[in-house]
């Protein structure tokens, strides 16, 4: 017999620095929005980019590491479990949100175009 697993691993880019901040018990928190991207073919035969938003949440120490490493426009691979929870706004409404709480991150490397002067014959 298997066991459940709650396993997200996902690879993306920072829509903005990391938000920090330290909970009434002392606690550091590190949340950020990072992009990810399906690419695919529509019925019609058209190429589609489907951009999708993940909230993301780091704690403690990881927190930490999060603020000192991550910055907007990182490339970045990060796992960790998907959570579900409500809060109510400043307006007294009941919001859900969907977040990915993560034990591990790692900067990706993205490929940088240079323009290099050519090369001319003497």
């Amino acid at each position: 017999m298997s066991a459940n697993r709650n396993k997200v691993i996902l690879i993306g880019n920072l829509g903005a620095d990391p938000e920090i901040r330290i909970t009434p018990n002392g606690k550091r928190v590190a949340n950020f929005n990072m992009a990810t991207d399906d690419n695919y073919t529509n019925s019609q035969g058209e190429a589609v980019k489907e951009v999708q938003w993940h909230h993301v949440v780091a704690w403690g120490k990881l927190a930490e590491k999060v603020e000192a490493e991550l910055k907007k426009g990182c490339r970045v691979r990060v796992e960790g479990r998907i959570g579900y929870r409500s809060y109510e706004d400043k307006e007294g409404q009941k919001r859900y949100l969907t977040e990915i709480t993560i034990g591990e991150f790692e900067l990706q490397q993205t490929a940088v175009s240079v323009d290099l002067p050519q090369e001319h014959e003497t």
